[in-house]
């Protein structure tokens, strides 16, 4: 009986662990990486020229429309509120500025003594941001402060005659390139064009 209980089972045989198998690896030599290094700079100087072209594009594009977006929404509301309704150059977002380009920022509003200025109790309709630092936006003279609408949607001066003319958006630089004109008709309708400017200061 002590026979049957000190009896064990069998052991069960493993197999040896298995020797490690060495990997080799392998590095870059400094020959391998210079290559490497000279083959993605070429690349590198013949992508960056159409990348910055597209970029910049992308930013005249945004810009111009936001500006255009804003005289469409002035022309709708001066027709809706029977009243004139003027976008002007603004910089805080408060008052008509005087000084400096369209790239400042613009306010629209609604211009109850007909004068192209906001006084303190003339409604907002919108404000807009200073546009990239790099970016300028230049009216020629009839569009260089304000954009007037009347109550039949046309753009009008303070003076009474009507108010036509350019805006132009190109990107700061003494060597001019592609650039966006915001063409203002007669009867206030915007469109867009593009153009090239011999420079843009």
């Amino acid at each position: 009986m002590n026979d049957a209980l000190n009896h064990k089972p069998p052991s069960v045989c493993k197999a040896p662990p298995a020797a490690p198998r060495h990997v080799l690896s392998r590095g870059f030599t400094l020959i391998e990486l210079l290559s490497v290094m000279a083959v993605s700079a070429v690349l590198l100087s013949v992508a960056m020229p159409p990348l910055t072209a597209f970029v910049n594009s992308v930013q005249l594009s945004s810009a111009s429309n936001a500006f255009v977006s804003g005289l469409h929404l002035a022309r709708s509301e001066a027709i809706k509120r029977n009243a004139r309704v003027v976008v002007c150059k603004s910089a805080d977002g408060v008052v008509c500025g005087r000084t400096g380009g369209w790239e400042q920022g613009w306010i629209v509003f609604q211009d109850d003594n007909n004068d192209g200025e906001r006084d303190e109790d003339e409604l907002i309709v919108q404000r807009e941001q200073h546009l990239a630092s790099s970016l300028r936006l230049v009216g020629n003279l009839n569009l260089a402060r304000y954009v007037s609408f009347n109550p039949s949607g046309a753009t009008q001066l303070v003076s009474g005659g009507f108010q036509a003319g350019t805006l132009t958006v190109c990107k700061q630089s003494l060597d001019g390139g592609e650039a966006r004109q915001i063409v203002l008709n007669a009867v206030g309708r915007p469109r867009v064009q593009k153009t090239v400017v011999r420079y843009c200061a």
